[in-house]
């Protein structure tokens, strides 16, 4: 524990003044006592059971004093306060079957809505990053705290091209490492590589999951898996699904499940199926991001007050109870 103003414990030296005060009460009351016993007046037997309880209340009031004295001093303590940390990668498929509609408005829409409203639900302590991937990968925005330039890169994607889910899982490790991965990820058994440890990041991987081009994500997740990045894959789509017209051509499309639901098994996240906008918003919610306890200086003197009131209101209670009076 430390003080605010130290000084103020130098009030604390009072204190033998007030028990000499009280001592010296109590001998006059003693004096008084005798001088009336000697002229006969003998006190009955409830009354000397109370005696023997009068220096509680005043015990009471001697705790409130030091209290409240501690209490001037502006105590402060170290206090646990867990709080959400970390980084999390919104990584977007935003190939052209995003554009199709079994999830209304459609697929790309419903995914930048319910991600806006995850950003801006955040505390300040995670930070989050854009990727966005369709053949290939790229970092739109790299995790910031800055809310508005993350809703500016979420605003500015639009669906274009195949997709590769590996390179959406690549990128988003290179997000989190703030530094390129020097890995082939059309390689195989990337789970023997070291690219470092990175717990306290996960990444939302929003995909059809219709992965038309390399590298292997499977690959790619065993990568992720052994730097510790869990990957959530959400779903986007139904597994009936629709037709999207692409450059003219009318082209079928449907959710694929088993992929992301293998990216995320091996990874340690959690696979999720948005059929809707709304059960999209709700699965924002169960992405299980770190919780730390920081420890930080906290002034205490309000709770420390309180413990001094509580002593007093006890004591006054205690001295009306049985002897009609305060002190």
């Amino acid at each position: 524990m430390s003080f605010v103003w130290p000084g103020m414990l130098l009030l604390l030296l009072a204190v033998p003044f007030v028990i000499a005060a009280y001592v010296s009460l109590v001998r006059q009351r003693d004096h008084r006592d005798q001088a009336l016993a000697a002229e006969g007046f003998v006190p009955s037997a409830a009354a000397v059971r109370r005696r023997r309880l009068r220096h509680i209340p005043f015990a009471f009031f001697l705790a409130a004093l030091i209290v409240l004295l501690f209490a001037f001093a502006r105590p402060q303590t170290a206090v646990g306060l867990p709080h959400r940390e970390g980084t999390v990668i919104l990584a977007f498929d935003v190939s052209n079957s995003m554009k199709a509609s079994d999830l209304k408005p459609t697929r790309m829409d419903a995914a930048k809505g319910a991600a806006r409203r995850f950003v801006e639900r955040q505390p300040s302590t995670i930070k989050v990053g854009v990727v966005a991937f369709s053949g290939g990968g790229f970092v739109t925005q790299e995790p910031t705290a800055a809310r508005a330039d993350v809703l500016a890169a979420i605003d500015r994607l639009s669906p274009m091209g195949g997709t590769s889910l590996g390179q959406g899982i690549f990128t988003s490790i290179n997000a989190v490492a703030r530094k390129p991965v020097v890995v082939d990820p059309n390689a195989t058994n990337l789970d023997d590589i070291d690219i470092g440890y990175y717990g306290s990041a996960a990444v939302v991987l929003l995909s059809d999951g219709e992965n038309t081009s390399s590298p292997d994500p499977i690959e790619l997740a065993k990568l992720a898996s052994v730097a510790g990045l869990r990957i959530y894959p959400i779903g986007l789509g139904t597994a009936r699904g629709t037709v999207v017209d692409i450059d003219g051509f009318n082209v079928a499309t449907k959710l694929d499940e088993d992929t992301l639901q293998q990216i995320a098994s091996i990874s340690g996240g959690t696979y999720f199926n948005a059929t809707s906008a709304s059960e999209l918003t709700k699965v924002y919610d169960n992405i299980d991001l770190k919780v730390t306890t920081e420890h930080k200086e906290t002034e205490i003197t309000f709770a420390v007050t309180g413990i001094s009131v509580v002593l007093l209101v006890v004591g006054a209670a205690l001295s009306l109870l049985w002897f009609g009076r305060l002190v």
